[in-house]
């Protein structure tokens, strides 16, 4: 897109002097609202690529997580979950507000000369807007993906500790009251009457804090959904543009580039207007010379007679 844009405001070589023809070609991108315009985007792609990284962090807690059978352990896999998705609110909502922002500011800067509705320079500046949304509505999307998949393994895992302490498989509803509850005190009656309390008290803190982490990173999580379902509305309501505002920045191109050698041409046609104006008027000065001559020179024969 930005080569596009590039393209579409290049000055043919050898024709940067001045001219009036060409004035609308010598205006730069900071004239044109870009230069700011591409740096709040530049900033943006930084807090895209903290998204990714905190994403890739939390991913790897959770697969962390699964291998943890001491509370402690499991507690501080819960904070450090807890601190990132925090950081994750909090960049997408002010990625969000900036985006925001840049639609109010695509606004505005139809008002300057040449950057009107339909303008090259405003669909680009909408495409990269609306890019800019679905990127986020897809980073959100993949934060849900990982909020679904935190809430399935924590199925399985407490499946296996169940397994584990009673040696018998749980059926569906124990499971599920279980997950639900975090008490998993009354589940292992039989375990704590067969073995003492105290052997599996390390098993019962580890799924109690098990059940807190998956809750609160889970609740959490979900908080970003609205984020996601706003985006979401916009970016289906703006599909069209997204879909054809490169072919319509192309054809911007084709008409621009056909403007400049348009230009190029009356450039070369009214020199050599005035070329020929030229000769024309230095011919016409001689055979008026001529002219002259040869009425005067008659006239000054006879007056000498």
């Amino acid at each position: 897109m930005n080569d596009l844009l590039s393209e579409s405001f290049e000055i043919p070589r050898g024709h940067g002097n001045g001219d009036v023809e060409f004035g609308a070609y010598l205006r730069t991108s900071g004239e044109l609202g870009l230069d700011t315009f591409f740096k709040k985007v530049q900033e943006l792609d930084k807090q895209f690529e903290r998204l990714g990284k905190l994403l890739r962090q939390l991913q790897d807690a959770h697969e962390e997580s699964k291998a943890v059978t001491k509370a402690p352990a499991m507690k501080d896999i819960k904070q450090r979950m807890e601190k990132d998705v925090d950081e994750v609110k909090k960049i997408a909502h002010h990625i969000k507000t900036r985006i925001e922002e840049l639609d109010r500011e695509n606004l505005e800067n139809r008002q300057k000369r040449g950057c009107g509705k339909g303008s090259g320079v405003d669909r680009s500046r909408t495409a990269t807007t609306v890019a800019l949304k679905k990127k986020l509505k897809d980073k959100m999307d993949e934060f849900q993906r990982l909020r679904e998949i935190i809430h399935q393994e924590y199925r399985e895992v407490v499946e296996r500790r169940v397994y584990t302490v009673t040696g018998t498989r749980a059926d569906e509803e124990t499971i599920d009251r279980l997950i639900e509850t975090g008490d998993s005190e009354q589940i292992f009656q039989n375990a704590i009457k067969e073995h003492g309390r105290g052997r599996i008290l390390d098993t019962l803190a580890e799924i109690q804090e098990r059940h807190e982490a998956a809750r609160d990173v889970e609740r959490k999580l979900l908080d970003l959904q609205q984020i996601y379902l706003d985006l979401a509305v916009l970016v289906d309501s703006q599909g069209d543009i997204l879909n054809n505002i490169e072919s319509q920045v192309s054809t911007a191109v084709d008409h621009v580039q056909q403007g400049n050698n348009a230009l190029v041409k009356a450039k070369k046609s009214q020199k050599s207007s005035r070329k020929w104006m030229c000769i024309a008027i230095i011919i016409l000065l001689v055979v008026v010379a001529i002219v002259l001559a040869s009425v005067l020179r008659p006239w000054s024969d006879r007056r000498g007679a």
